[in-house]
Order: structure tokens, then C-alpha cells, then sequence
């Protein structure tokens, strides 16, 4: 039982391997014939080109914007761009006054229309609703008949705020033609406006700011549960205030909770435009709301990263929009190309006058590595978008020399072992015990170093730390699914347990026959490699010294060398 086990675990692990290979392949297939993928990986900005825009800050009048604001709106348009899933994005300032927008590619709509997205994103409650176009003439009201206010508001739903005027305007607004005109901008937030939900297509009349879009601590979306905890089949976003935001909207909810029809709503809008309008259920004391509907994932998502990255506190105009091409190109590329592949060329220089046969198993296990980091790359790219960048190459590169650390760190084991007197099938065991943890805490520090890159860094450097962690993790499952399996599988075979001078793991040079014999005698240098060659007498003295301990050998050493003291 104990001879088979490692090799059923062998065949197991690598069948698993041939699973999760076959698995992706089919994947890929899939998306490749839907025409959803692709068969190489996105490449990006610096090697494909892209589109870039030049953004500048609408202000008023003589108001200007100072650096500080300019910051931070890069860093939320960089957010946005991130959280749409447009990896290696670069944007800049340009002259302390406009905002330099590049993307890999050709941006989708939705992307456009996120980057545009200005900021000002406010929460007032709905007054009055109303259809999306323009009432027909013949049905609006009388001059007599527009309502009146009866009084000073009381508060932002209250329905004083509507003047003669303000409905008419209400009556006269097409919301279809102010979207194509872009008229609706953001408004006094002191005083009620009109605005349009196109999602619903609805217009609203909507009351005073009452919580500012910047008070949004977080947001995320998920599937939707009803009170039991259950999934309801559809999704939800979840946005939660920090402590002024919090108590603002428990003032907002309490009120809108009493009210019936549209004023029981609130209208969440981003740049003078309603992005959701969801009504108030309930009080909500603690500032972490949830707003369902009619969610599709994709919607939900959307919804999320506008509330989240809505607070941008500049406008912009898209001053310029152009297409570049690859600032480094393809040459850049090649050269890439060609490092990777010297690097590859060296380390199996290295592996085969080291390890001699045994460094075709680290040739064939940085293969494997390599196809998987492939089959990751493409996949991430139909998936989220990622784009392999020249950085990201060079993290690639890199990762090739950290994955031959594995293979070393693992064959000086199982030497170590055979030196210490064991057969082959127990030094591949026990030196896999021990390099094993070596190589898990080796992986370890390259993914959290790795992690720890990506957060902090921006721009391409974050392409070099992905896809140096994704072929730590790639490294781990070939090693482990691959490397060691095989070696299991190659121990019992005649060639490298007999020691063969080729195997890599040749007694003469890796020690495990004393130079000198004692008694005048001198170990020859093919002497251990001829006793290899004799199947039988090898294993019965590998056999025999696997059975000896340490302890015993060094005292039958002890022994040796006494009787040729006595000798002398």
C-alpha cells in the first residue's frame, strides 16, 4: 500500500492538472466561438494604442480650479476607469488645467459616459412626477388652474415649492429632446428643479438638496434578500453614509416614509439627472440603505460605481478626443519578447548542465506554468478586461526566474536526501516534505509582496505586480500538481533510480560515495556510475543504506576507520 499510495496521488494530481488545463482550454473555446473572446491577450495603451481625451473643468464665470481639486479629480476619473474594469488607463493632468484621459482600445458607451459623468451627485426628494415628454397643449392646465403655494415650505417634499411657473415649465419640458440638447445640468441646489429619470422615463419635480453625493462612504451591490436572509432572484446596491450623511438621511426618510405616491420618493441624481428615484420603505436610523428594483446585474453594478466614484467635485467638458497609437509599439514588444525568451534559453542552460535529464522536467514544468499564465491572461481579458501591458511582460520575464527557484529548491532536497543515504523514491518523498514548505513560504512573500504592490502603486506598475502574483499562484499549482507528480512517476524508473551519469542524480557526483574507499583505496570516477549501470547490486546498496541511520553509518565509519589505524 505504501509503495502505490504516492504513485496514485501522482497520477490523481495529474490528472487534476489536465482537468483545470482542459477546463480553461474549453472556456476559451467557448468564448472564442461565441465571438465574446478573443485568442490572445488584450494588450495596452503602451502597446496597442488607444483613445484620449482631454477633459476641462467647467466652471463659472472667472472661478478657477485649483490643484487640490484637479487631484482629486484625477484620482476619482481614475476610479471610475478602474471600477469600470479598463485596467492599464493612464490619466494625467495637463498644464495645471485640464485632465488627460487615455484609454487602451476604443472605450464602450458606458465607460464614455462614466468618465463624463461629473459630479455632482445630490440627493433631493420627489415632489411631483410627471410623463417623460412634453404634456400635449390641449391637456395642460388652465392659468387657473396651476396650483398656488399656500405658503412658505416647510420642508424639501413639501409641495409649496411648486409655483405657477415651475409647472408650467414642468408641462412644457421634453425630457427626450434636453437629453439630445444636453440641457439638464446640475441646478441651485437650494431651490427645486426639474429632472429626468431615462431609465424609467419619468420627469420629476424635486425639492432642495437635502444629503450631498460626497457624504456616500461606500457602496456595493449583491443579490437582493428578502427579511428571512433568502436570495430573491434579483440584485440590490447597498450604500452606506458616513455619520453626517447618516444623520441626514434618517431626517430625510423619516419624512418620506409618511408620504404617499411620488413624494414617498427620493431622487438619487448625478449631474442634474436622476440615476435612480427608489422609494423609502422604511426610517433608515443608521445610514445603510438598500435600493432594489428591477436590477439587472449589470445595472446594480453600474449603480454602485456611481454612487461610489459619483462625488467628483469639478465638471468636465470633453474638450479634445482623439486615437493614438502605441507610444512604445510593437518593436518595444519584441524586445520584450526576446528577453523572455533569453531568459527561458538560460535558465534551461542552467537546469540541463545542473540537473542534466532532470532539468527537462523544469523545462517541461515552465511549459506548463506558461500555459496556464496564457490561458489566465486571455481569460482575465474577455473576463475583466485586463490588458498586458510591457510591464506586465516584464513581470512575466521576472516570474521566470522565481519559478526555477521552486525546481532547485526542491531537486537540492531530494540530492540532500539521496547524500544522506536514502533511495530515490524515499529522498523524492522526504525532500518534497521539506522544500515543500520552503516553497509555499517562497510563493507566499511573492504574493504578498505582490498584493501589496498592487494597491499601493498606479498605472503600469500595477500590471507588473498582477502578473507577478499570478504566476506566484501559477507556479504553486504547476509544482504542485506537476513537478512533484512526475518526479514520483520518474523515480521508479530504471534509469534515474539506477543513478544514471545522465539522470542528474549520479552517487559519484553528488557525494554519495566517499572519494576516499579507506585502506589506500580511492573511489574511481565512473566507479559509482558502473555499479549504477548493475540494476541489482545498485538497489541492494542503495536499499542497504536507505535502512541505515545516520547514527549507524557514522559509527560503521567510526569502525572503518579504526581498523586502518590498527592496519597502520
Amino acid at each position: 500500500m505504501s509503495s502505490t499510495s504516492p504513485v496514485r496521488h501522482a497520477r490523481r494530481a495529474l490528472i487534476w492538472l489536465c482537468v483545470l488545463t482542459v477546463g480553461l482550454l474549453g472556456i476559451l473555446i467557448a468564448g472564442v466561438s461565441s465571438g465574446q473572446a478573443q485568442t490572445t491577450p488584450k494588450l495596452a495603451l503602451d502597446l496597442e494604442g488607444g483613445t484620449q481625451m482631454i477633459l476641462a473643468p467647467r466652471v463659472d464665470g472667472n472661478e478657477s480650479i485649483n490643484d487640490e481639486q484637479l487631484q482629486q479629480a484625477v484620482e476619482i476619473i481614475r476610479q471610475r476607469v478602474d471600477g469600470s474594469g479598463v485596467s492599464e488607463a493612464e490619466i494625467s493632468t495637463q498644464s495645471g488645467r485640464n485632465v488627460v484621459v487615455s484609454l487602451p482600445g476604443t472605450p464602450d458607451a458606458q465607460t464614455r459616459e462614466l468618465i463624463q459623468a461629473s459630479a455632482n451627485m445630490e440627493f433631493r426628494p420627489v415632489i411631483m412626477a410627471g410623463s417623460y415628454g412634453a404634456t400635449p397643449e390641449a391637456e395642460r392646465l388652465a392659468d387657473e388652474e396651476l396650483p398656488e403655494p399656500s405658503g412658505e415650505p416647510e420642508n424639501a417634499s413639501d409641495t409649496n415649492w411648486i409655483t405657477p411657473e415651475l409647472y408650467r415649465e414642468f408641462e412644457a419640458f421634453d425630457c427626450e429632446a434636453a437629453l439630445q440638447e444636453r440641457s439638464i445640468e446640475a441646478a441651485d441646489p437650494e431651490q427645486p428643479t426639474i429632472t429626468c429619470d431615462p431609465e424609467m422615463m419619468v420627469k420629476y419635480i424635486v425639492g432642495p438638496v437635502e444629503v450631498d453625493g460626497d457624504r456616500i462612504a461606500d457602496a456595493n451591490y449583491g443579490p437582493a434578500r428578502n427579511s428571512q436572509g433568502f436570495q430573491t432572484g434579483g440584485w440590490a446596491v447597498q450604500l452606506s453614509f458616513d455619520s453626517t450623511g447618516a444623520s441626514e438621511f434618517r431626517e430625510v426618510t423619516s419624512r418620506l416614509v409618511t408620504l404617499q405616491g411620488a413624494q414617498n420618493q427620493f431622487a438619487i441624481m448625478l449631474d442634474g439627472l436622476v440615476v435612480s428615484a427608489p422609494t423609502a420603505n422604511a426610517v433608515i436610523p443608521d445610514g445603510n440603505a438598500e435600493i432594489t428594483g428591477n436590477f439587472t446585474e449589470e445595472s446594480a453594478q453600474q449603480l454602485a460605481e456611481q454612487l461610489k466614484y459619483g462625488a467628483l467635485p469639478i465638471s468636465f467638458d470633453i474638450q479634445s478626443e482623439q486615437q493614438i497609437s502605441a507610444t512604445l509599439g510593437a518593436n518595444q514588444l519584441q524586445m520584450g519578447l526576446i528577453a523572455g525568451v533569453i531568459g527561458l534559453v538560460l535558465v534551461a542552460v542552467y537546469s540541463l548542465f545542473q540537473y542534466r535529464t532532470l532539468g527537462l522536467v523544469t523545462l517541461a514544468s515552465l511549459v506548463v506554468a506558461g500555459i496556464l499564465t496564457y490561458l489566465a491572461l486571455v481569460l482575465l481579458g474577455w473576463s475583466a478586461n485586463y490588458r498586458l501591458s510591457l510591464a506586465g511582460i516584464a513581470g512575466i520575464v521576472v516570474a521566470i526566474g522565481l519559478t526555477a527557484d521552486s525546481f532547485i529548491v526542491y531537486f537540492e532536497r531530494i540530492r540532500d536526501e539521496l547524500r544522506d543515504g536514502r533511495n530515490l523514491v524515499s529522498a523524492v518523498e522526504t525532500g518534497w516534505l521539506r522544500a515543500r514548505r520552503t516553497i509555499i513560504a517562497s510563493k507566499a512573500v511573492n504574493l504578498l509582496a505582490s498584493v501589496v504592490l498592487y494597491v499601493m502603486a498606479v498605472g503600469n506598475v500595477r500590471g507588473f505586480a498582477f502578473t507577478l502574483g499570478l504566476t506566484a499562484i501559477a507556479d504553486l499549482i504547476v509544482v504542485f500538481l506537476f513537478t512533484h507528480p512526475v518526479l514520483q512517476l520518474l523515480a521508479r524508473t530504471k534509469f534515474f533510480a539506477s543513478g544514471h551519469k545522465l539522470s542528474g542524480l549520479d552517487p559519484s557526483l553528488l557525494g554519495v560515495q566517499p572519494l576516499y574507499q579507506g585502506a589506500g583505496r580511492v573511489r574511481g570516477l565512473g566507479s559509482a556510475a558502473a555499479r549504477g549501470s548493475d540494476g541489482s547490486s545498485s538497489r541492494a546498496a542503495g536499499d542497504a543504506g536507505g535502512r541505515l541511520t545516520i547514527a549507524e553509518r557514522r559509527r560503521a565509519a567510526a569502525a572503518e576507520s579504526a581498523k586502518e589505524d590498527d592496519h597502520a
